[in-house]
């Protein structure tokens, strides 16, 4: 293997740039990541992105190679790697099988309002969108490995933003994933992908709008049903605890404003002392036109008593009749002209009589008072 001291990957060969990966990703990595085929899988992995993102963008010329394929071209071409050349078909499945139980850390980003998320499609035209998350690496706490994914996926740091007790832990397929739910984010932040080829898509979701189901055999099952998109493959086990940790956390909505009208305030004018003397005054005129005084009835009465019955009439003598029958008569002529007087204030005409002196009366006080 020798390597030429001014390599251009523009000119370069397949076989050339085989010798300077197995150079960068195998010679030169650490001794204990070579005790293990599946350890030496993870550097081959990472070489076969940097040929995809970097190399093939300077050499189009050179055959895309998927992961499978570029392992096997690598554990032949490299010296340190032929001694499981024979057996690269086998330890690459040990390493795929492997690398679905390497613990997954991640974040959920959620708006100020809790109602929209981030999420994140792969490269490839077929990939489903997902929240930003990554495998963590030997020896890195989970939250740094959140962090550093959702910086790698996104451009966004959530370390100001991240508590440690807010995250959602599933496991799928004996893959054990946690995600940090990460409150707050501006929906005008700044997303870019710090990576080559890895996020072809960044956008807000609302949650709303997201699949939810109780764990990935529920979301695959209804992927074969017909009832939900493939694209929400990975989104949709977390949507049950995320939408119960949403409810627990969202903020009150704001009163509804109540508008208070004043009542108008009415200014009553002041009532002049000597009012009272004055309504005792209309009482007394009303009292006195109402009709007969008490006197007046007495002597009708009176009248009426002296008045001599049917059976004084029958039992009186012819002689005494005469003298009864003359004052009875004469009695008649007067009453009528004593009862018009009694009544005279019943007819429709002195009834109206009556009023407009009451009227005329009341609008007398009612100057009185006005000047006072």
């Amino acid at each position: 293997m020798t390597i030429r001291s001014s390599f251009n990957f523009a000119t370069a060969t397949l076989d050339e740039v085989l010798d300077d990966l197995s150079v960068r990703f195998i010679q030169n990595c650490p001794p204990e990541e070579l005790t293990s085929v599946e350890r030496v899988c993870f550097q081959a992995e990472e070489a076969h992105w940097f040929y995809e993102d970097f190399i093939r963008a300077e050499n189009p010329q050179l055959p895309s190679l998927s992961q499978k394929n570029f392992t096997a071209r690598i554990f032949t071409h490299c010296p340190l790697l032929r001694k499981w050349s024979d057996v690269h078909e086998q330890a690459f499945a040990d390493f795929m099988q492997y690398k679905t139980r390497v613990p997954v850390r991640g974040a959920i980003l959620l708006n100020k309002n809790l109602d929209k998320c981030i999420l994140v499609k792969g490269w490839k035209s077929s990939a489903s969108w997902g929240f930003p998350k990554g495998k963590i690496n030997k020896g890195e706490p989970d939250e740094d490995c959140a962090i550093r994914e959702v910086i790698e996926e996104t451009g966004y740091d959530v370390s100001a933003l991240l508590k440690k007790e807010d995250y959602i832990n599933i496991t799928i397929r004996e893959q054990q994933l946690r995600l940090y739910i990460i409150a707050g984010v501006p929906m005008d932040a700044a997303f870019e992908p710090q990576t080559r080829k890895e996020i072809s898509k960044i956008e807000w979701f609302k949650l709303s709008s997201l699949p939810t189901y109780g764990d990935s055999r529920d979301a695959a099952a209804a992927i074969k049903n017909g009832q939900a998109s493939k694209k929400f493959y990975m989104v949709a086990p977390f949507m049950k605890q995320l939408l119960r940790w949403v409810n627990e956390h969202k903020p009150p909505k704001p009163a509804k404003k109540t508008v208070t009208y004043a009542e108008p305030v009415v200014a009553v004018p002041a009532v002049p002392s000597n009012t009272m003397s004055i309504f005792d005054q209309i009482s007394a005129q009303l009292k006195t036109n109402s009709g007969p005084s008490t006197q007046e009835k007495g002597a009708v009465k009176q009248k009426k008593q002296n008045r001599p019955n049917k059976q004084q009439k029958i039992q009186a003598s012819p002689d005494t009749t005469a003298q009864y029958v003359a004052p009875v008569q004469q009695q008649q002529l007067q009453e009528p002209q004593q009862v018009n007087a009694y009544t005279q204030t019943t007819p429709m005409a002195d009834t109206r009589a009556q009023a407009g002196a009451n009227s005329a009366a009341a609008q007398s006080i009612l100057s009185m008072i006005r000047k006072n």
